[in-house]
């Protein structure tokens, strides 16, 4: 049971203050009661949040937001008001050394320092003149705002950025964002790192102030906080990414601060391909005759391959290898799998090129029939290839094949041996190859068999097949060459009566 002295005594409210402040000291005994040791010489540490609330979940972290007081500088235009001494009060365009020239006083610097500021300054200068002078500062026209765009971008360098709107008498002012300065240097490259866009801003105390923004969630949610406005001399730079990932390549590419879609590129394709050499890549334009239509698509992997004349037969398209230069003068490597591209329509496989790329085709140690085949029916492959069937078949020329076609389909579209002239047991293939060499080899003919290196090869664009003739036509030719003579002899004889 309480006493009600001592109840009375508790619900003073001096001695209640005293109270809970005791019970405040005494808890941290308390803990150590509990087991828990204290070095003497220890400072206290603040709970976390986890400790204080062990179910709560953890909260998201907020983009550092930057200094955003706008400092004067050469070319804004402000009005010095002096309270109650309008002769005193004037427009003052800042010149570029920041100092302006005021009535009284002379010239005062204004540079690098905010409204405030800048009016505290004036202030005190007036008050060897003025008995209690009362300042304020109103920017009625802010300058434009230079600033300086590093890293992945298509064109780094320095900016002036113009504002929109007004300022002070018209304070709907509005500044350029982070993104309008991409945009302004002609967008990101494919090689960037947009999780981890650097912010630097100096601060009146000519300190600087560094801010990480990360672009992809503006991609990706919208979040417009990742958007900051900028300030006079701020500088971004944009990272080179020490990773690559195909699908995001292809989101950055569609962001509306990425560098331009429709823009040429110019693009090296070297390797198992049939023209190789560099090429002019631009979305809308496809070599129709390689199976585009032209006026649309991407300037994606696969046109820069159309327009070098498609892979050929001895191409390993799942070993593909992409090469792009860096703005730290370093090279990107993308590992590339067109064959599952055909196969899952993984359509991230076919890679947005940029300027300067080098796209690298192996050569395959293995080639399937099957494969080859299919490979012939794709725009990976020409539409057509060329080869020169001459000698003793039905149509000696140069006909037209599919891709990827054996000798045995040349021979036919050629109409087939000559029956009766042919040597139908092999034929000689002469292969221009791609280093200038030119290698020739008999090949046995069996028109029962399938695709394979021996007896049916797959040919490649400007092949040539030579039919020889048989023994027996190359007997029957020499005896009319030694008959031709003979036989005018002959006829000679008889007109003359010989």
């Amino acid at each position: 049971m309480v006493n009600t002295g001592s109840l009375k005594f508790l619900t003073q409210p001096a001695v209640g203050a005293a109270l809970l402040t005791a019970v405040h000291l005494i808890l941290p005994s308390a803990s150590l009661a509990q087991g828990q040791s204290v070095s003497p010489n220890s400072q206290t540490v603040p709970a976390t949040r986890a400790q204080v609330f062990p179910n709560s979940q953890p909260v998201s972290p907020q983009i550092q937001q930057p200094d955003t007081r706008y400092l004067l500088g050469g070319g804004d235009l402000i009005r010095v008001n002096v309270f109650e001494v309008p002769e005193y009060t004037g427009e003052y365009q800042i010149p570029p050394g920041g100092a302006i020239n005021l009535p009284l006083i002379g010239s005062v610097s204004v540079q690098g320092f905010t409204t405030e500021q800048a009016a505290d300054i004036i202030t005190e200068k007036y008050r060897k003149f003025l008995k209690r002078p009362q300042i304020s500062i109103n920017l009625l026209s802010p300058r434009p705002i230079n600033i300086l765009v590093a890293g992945e971008v298509t064109r780094p360098g320095s900016y002036t950025l113009s504002l929109a709107g007004g300022a002070g008498n018209n304070p709907g002012v509005q500044y350029p964002t982070v993104l309008a300065a991409l945009t302004t240097a002609q967008g990101v490259t494919l090689a960037a790192d947009v999780t981890q866009v650097q912010l630097k801003r100096k601060t009146g105390n000519s300190t600087e102030q560094l801010v990480t923004l990360n672009l992809k969630q503006l991609i990706e949610t919208g979040n417009t906080a990742q958007d900051i406005t900028l300030r006079d001399g701020d500088v971004i730079v944009v990272p080179t990414a020490t990773s690559f990932n195909v699908a995001e390549a292809r989101n950055l590419f569609a962001a509306n601060f990425a560098a331009s879609q429709t823009a040429p590129r110019t693009v090296a394709v070297i390797g198992e391909v049939y023209r190789p050499g560099s090429y002019l890549v631009s979305a809308g334009s496809t070599d129709a005759q390689n199976g585009g239509a032209a006026g649309s698509g991407l300037p994606n992997l696969t046109r820069a391959i159309q327009l070098a004349g498609g892979i050929t037969s001895q191409a390993d398209i799942r070993n593909i290898k992409l090469r792009r230069p860096t703005r730290t003068g370093k090279e990107q490597t993308v590992d590339i799998n067109l064959w599952q591209l055909l196969q899952t329509g993984d359509i991230n496989q076919d890679i947005i090129v940029q300027d300067g790329d080098t796209i690298v085709i192996p050569t395959a140690t293995e080639i399937s029939p099957a494969e080859a085949t299919q490979l012939a029916t794709t725009t990976l492959s020409p539409s057509r290839i060329q080869v020169g069937v001459v000698g003793e078949v039905k149509q000696p020329g140069a006909v037209q094949l599919q891709p990827n076609s054996s000798l045995n389909q040349a021979l036919l579209a050629a109409g087939g041996f000559n029956d009766a002239r042919a040597s139908k047991g092999s034929v000689e293939l002469i292969r221009l190859n791609a280093n200038g060499s030119v290698t020739k080899r008999n090949v046995k003919v069996d028109f029962k068999q399938g695709i394979n290196e021996e007896t049916n090869p797959i040919l490649r664009n400007n092949d040539v097949v030579v039919v020889n003739r048989s023994g027996i036509a190359r007997t029957g030719d020499g005896l009319n060459i030694l008959a031709g003579p003979l036989g005018i002899i002959l006829n000679l004889g008889r007109l003359f009566g010989l």
